[in-house]
């Protein structure tokens, strides 16, 4: 057997490697208009104010912007949400020390309330999900049940409601 010793392979040194291509420098591409997200191509798009045919992608409800700038720290960003959160929270604590009727009314009230501030700000931040009419209605008529229910909880009601004892009545009796 005739072995010869493998030959080492080392790197070449810096001076004997050839030359990288460096590089290109980026371009910059501007656009003029209103453009939309990159094409396939790289290239910016021209948009139209026409619904697509097809949906490519899920469309920000209005006025899902933030509700300040951004320099703000990300609290103050989203104050709408957090201060209906807080006073949802609020009534949480309130319903578990036993005080149901007043912890579930400010639950309800901090639902009108959101209802308010999507009807009034132009951008609340993540308390718009919907479209505005969409948010106001189902805050609005959710905050509006919760009252009248968190009114009408027994023992000792604060509203009473006539045909509803009725009904009640009525379905239980027969």
């Amino acid at each position: 057997m005739n072995a010869e010793p493998e030959p080492e392979t080392r790197p070449a040194p810096e001076a004997e490697r050839a030359p990288e291509a460096e590089p290109a420098p980026e371009e910059t591409v501007h656009a003029t208009g209103a453009v939309s997200a990159p094409g396939p191509d790289g290239q910016p798009r021209k948009v139209s104010r026409r619904f697509p045919l097809f949906t490519r992608d899920t469309a920000r409800p209005e006025g899902g912007g933030r509700a300040a700038s951004g320099d703000a720290p990300a609290p103050a960003r989203q104050w709408p949400l957090l201060s209906v959160a807080s006073v949802v929270g609020l009534g949480l604590l309130l319903t578990a020390l036993d005080v149901f009727r007043v912890g579930t009314m400010l639950v309800g009230v901090a639902l009108i309330g959101g209802a308010v501030l999507r009807w009034a700000l132009p951008d609340v931040g993540m308390l718009a999900v919907r479209s505005r009419f969409t948010d106001m209605v189902t805050y609005g008529a959710l905050g509006v049940a919760i009252v009248l229910l968190a009114m009408m909880a027994q023992p000792h009601p604060w509203l009473e409601i006539p045909f509803l004892d009725d009904t009640l009545h009525f379905t239980i009796d027969s």
